[in-house]
């Protein structure tokens, strides 16, 4: 067999499913065929047109499976291992990996701006919307999955359970922490745990969509915000006497949610920005104190490489988060335009959906 089935983005508005040749395999590389994967909110950006990719990319950046094939110079892995890979696939050598920064490696442009760091699956190279996905670089990047664990449990790790804990994280979350989590989205829900993981004596989510913010409850929130109902800057500020919180996490990537976060924050608050931007940022002066008020605002892109997965992996396996509740449907490959139609219009309470080829 040397084709296989894959969602190729064809233009702003269509992803359609089509052969495409099976990759070849380099000697640093491992083709894995995928048992299991997932579309993300970015895919959806990519559909649009928001975000630009090449036309004929094969979309999709959140692989679980098993290894097909072995590059001649990879060693310690094994043809037939399950695996997952992250979204952001470093190459472990360069100077965004040196210097600590390995969700950048390979950040440059690209379709003329700024490329998204390491991120190269379904952005810069084939993704894994498909049968079959070839893994750059697979020594840094494959990371075996434990036995017991089953592929829904360990589908959020290669992106949205390591960028929500990326959020929280990059935050600097300390024991006692008063937490927002703006957007109960998939990102959101994983910063949500992320907080309540980190120490964050109270966390709120904030959301507009019932079965979300039940979800936000079950993922740790102490207070859920109905942002269809209050105002939820007002009602954080009332929860929290007026103080104000420590952190606030943006998990949406709109003007309102950001300027929110930015309002609800004490002085000397954290604003960690998770969301991905479709057009300019405004900052208000007065939420921005005039730039007097001592905050800080940070970005983070998902953490990728296999250490990353691994820690993510014992995380689930040690029973402290279990985010298989947060797949709620399951399509076939050869249906995922009916998977992006639900996905992308947030019918029927949908959070992520679970693709199987």
């Amino acid at each position: 067999m040397t084709k296989m089935r894959a969602a190729i983005f064809v233009e702003p508005g269509r992803i359609v499913i089509d052969d495409k040749p099976i990759p070849e395999v380099g000697p640093l590389d491992a083709l894995m065929r995928v048992t299991t994967t997932t579309i993300c909110g970015t895919d959806v950006h990519i559909r649009k047109g928001e975000y630009p990719v090449a036309k004929g990319l094969t979309i999709g950046h959140e692989p679980v499976g098993v290894i097909e094939k072995l590059g001649s110079a990879v060693t310690g892995y094994r043809e037939g291992q399950r695996v997952i890979a992250g979204a952001i696939t470093p190459s472990g050598w360069s100077n965004a990996c040196l210097c600590g920064q390995a969700s950048q490696d390979g950040a440059g442009t690209a379709h003329g701006f700024k490329a998204m760091g390491g991120w190269k699956f379904g952005n810069t190279i084939d993704g894994c919307q498909a049968e079959y996905v070839l893994v750059p670089d697979a020594m840094v990047n494959l990371a075996p999955v434990p036995d017991g664990l089953s592929d829904e449990q360990v589908l959020m790790c290669p992106d949205i359970m390591s960028t929500g804990f990326g959020g929280a994280e990059r935050a600097g979350i300390r024991i006692g922490d008063v937490v927002a989590v703006f957007a109960q989205g998939p990102i959101g829900l994983c910063a949500t745990a992320g907080a309540k993981l980190s120490g964050a004596s109270v966390v709120i989510g904030v959301d507009r969509l019932p079965d979300r913010l039940a979800m936000s409850g079950r993922m740790g929130a102490d207070h859920v915000v109905d942002s269809s109902k209050v105002d939820p800057v007002e009602e954080i500020l009332r929860l929290t006497g007026g103080r104000g919180v420590d952190v606030a996490i943006e998990a949406l990537g709109t003007q309102a949610t950001f300027e929110a976060a930015l309002r609800v924050l004490r002085p000397g608050g954290t604003l960690s920005s998770l969301g991905v931007y479709s057009t300019d940022l405004t900052i208000p002066l007065g939420a921005f104190a005039a730039g007097l008020g001592d905050h800080r605002i940070v970005t983070s892109l998902c953490p990728g490489g296999k250490e990353r997965m691994r820690r993510l992996m014992s995380v689930i396996e040690a029973g402290r988060v279990d985010f298989s509740a947060m797949v709620t449907h399951r399509y076939k490959l050869d249906d995922i335009e009916a998977a992006y139609d639900l996905f992308s219009h947030q019918r029927d309470g949908v959070l992520k959906v679970a693709l199987t080829p």
